[in-house]
């Protein structure tokens, strides 16, 4: 099986299959860190409102020397901005000191609905060109039927937490079916004793691979943008070697188990 370095959006946009995520990274760490990933190769960097550090990771992608349009660039609409969805994307352009968002998500839905008065704030400044695609965070088959129903453009991503140990099969169908994007974060999962798990170790000791690559690996062959983050430069490059392997059916049927 062959699996490209690239997914097309359905607002045209090439998006990496492997970005950076910068949740709870800050400062000059975060703006280091970056960095370090767009030297490895990395071409997608995802941020958001609510982690607070947009303007190190603008800072990051301005001082990689590369031109605007070789870096994908993801932020999130806060909570707390749903009210004022367009000053709020204003304000992640300024702070990221760009001309535009390459992809702007809602964080979380407010409530069980899909925010469709949201939704349409963000669909006019994708006509205006200040956000290059649009899409959603955190959303349930639900609130993604809902969307697409009622929306005349659709999301292009869905971002929500999937690792061999959290495995949303009715989110991941959906988007699948639909031609919704489907973003992976925390892809090695929330606790460190994940990268222990003897079944996870089996298979990687096997394919003389790290258990973080195997877990990477694992949700590429599965369709998903992952978004592993790291503070470490090894760690960094280690999590980008990813392409030059494959999973076999067994092996992902053992990872699916685990979920």
């Amino acid at each position: 099986m062959t699996v490209s370095s690239t997914v097309s959006l359905n607002a045209g946009i090439e998006m990496p299959r492997l970005g950076f995520g910068t949740w709870r990274l800050r400062g000059r760490q975060c703006e280091q860190s970056v960095g370090w990933a767009i030297e490895t190769g990395y071409r997608m960097i995802d941020t958001a409102a609510m982690y607070g550090n947009e303007s190190e990771v603008g800072a990051a992608v301005r001082a990689s020397g590369l031109p605007r349009e070789d870096v994908v660039v993801t932020t999130k609409l806060a909570g707390r901005d749903h009210g004022r969805a367009r000053d709020a994307a204003f304000e992640s352009v300024e702070r990221l000191g760009l001309d535009y968002v390459d992809c702007y998500l809602i964080h979380w839905p407010a409530g069980s609905g899909a925010d469709l008065r949201v939704w349409s704030a963000l669909e006019r400044l994708q006509h205006e060109g200040i956000l290059r695609s649009i899409g959603v965070s955190n959303y349930s088959v639900t609130q993604l039927e809902e969307l697409l129903a009622a929306s005349e453009v659709a999301p292009a991503v869905n971002q929500v937490e999937m690792s061999p140990f959290v495995q949303p099969r009715d989110v991941e169908a959906l988007c699948h079916e639909r031609g919704v994007a489907l973003q992976a974060y925390t892809p090695l999962g929330g606790r460190a004793s994940s990268l222990d798990d003897a079944r996870l170790r089996e298979v990687s000791e096997r394919l003389g691979r790290t258990p973080a690559q195997v877990m990477l690996r694992w949700g590429i062959q599965h369709g998903a943008i992952v978004l592993p983050k790291s503070a470490n430069r090894e760690r960094i490059v280690s999590n980008a070697q990813i392409f030059d392997f494959e999973l076999s059916k067994s092996d992902l049927a053992s990872l699916d188990a685990l979920g």
